[in-house]
């Protein structure tokens, strides 16, 4: 019982992970710059993995999507096969978790849908590290450019997609440590074992003893009738 609660908690969380590292690559806000003026800021730049916008004072945004996948920087186009990566590995980490779980009837077995289980939280804690590294790594871009001094175009600072990247990444990696520990949960359950002796002779019991003294023999005593004895 302990061990279909526990596997239903790490769904849960597992899942919201899913979906928190799924909506950082439409969030625009990975990188964010501000001009302020000396009253209202005058315009906000900000970035993600797919374009570059700008919003000035009145609050209308122009934004402009990257030339050429091949012209990007190389830490763009990691982060961008990682996020992916991410997000497909949750989705498949989330199929494995309804065929594994105890709660479902499909999978087969209990002892084979506890490896699903396992699998699937392999496959979440995957999904959490490749998230966990690319957000990691854009993170660390910025802020090198922010405190290099010789940096002289556009500083960023960090935005709200990289922290919820974080914060999904966190719960896939919870999510999958507790699939793969309810395995050893149901290796611990109890089994009733049923031990089978075989049926007893009752001829077995009369044996013959051979022994060098003498001879011993369990024999039932004749009786001998006479005809008359019926008389």
């Amino acid at each position: 019982m302990a061990s279909t609660a526990s596997e239903i908690i790490a769904f849960m969380v597992s899942i919201s992970g899913w979906v928190l590292v799924s909506s950082t690559l439409p969030t625009e806000y990975w990188k964010v710059s501000t001009i302020d003026g000396t009253v209202i800021t005058t315009a906000t730049y900000f970035a993600n993995l797919w374009k570059m916008c700008v919003t000035d004072s009145t609050g209308v945004a122009n934004c402009k999507e990257f030339p050429s996948m091949l012209a990007l920087d190389g830490y763009i186009q990691a982060c961008r096969g990682l996020m992916i990566a991410a997000v497909s590995l949750g989705f498949f980490g989330s199929v494995f978790a309804l065929f594994g779980m105890k709660c479902t009837k499909v999978g087969g077995s209990e002892k084979s849908k506890a490896k699903i289980a396992c699998l699937a939280g392999i496959v979440f804690i995957l999904s959490g590290l490749c998230s966990m590294t690319g957000c990691s790594l854009y993170a660390n871009k910025i802020t090198t450019e922010f405190f290099d001094p010789l940096f002289v175009e556009q500083k960023y600072e960090l935005g709200a997609a990289l922290f919820i990247g974080w914060a999904g990444a966190s719960l896939c990696i919870i999510g999958g440590v507790i699939f793969c520990f309810s395995i050893s949960d149901n290796n611990k359950t109890p089994r009733m074992g049923y031990a089978y002796n075989g049926a007893t002779s009752i001829m077995s019991s009369r044996t013959k003893y051979h022994g060098g003294e003498g001879d011993f023999k369990t024999t039932s005593p004749s009786k001998q009738f006479d005809k008359n004895a019926y008389v």
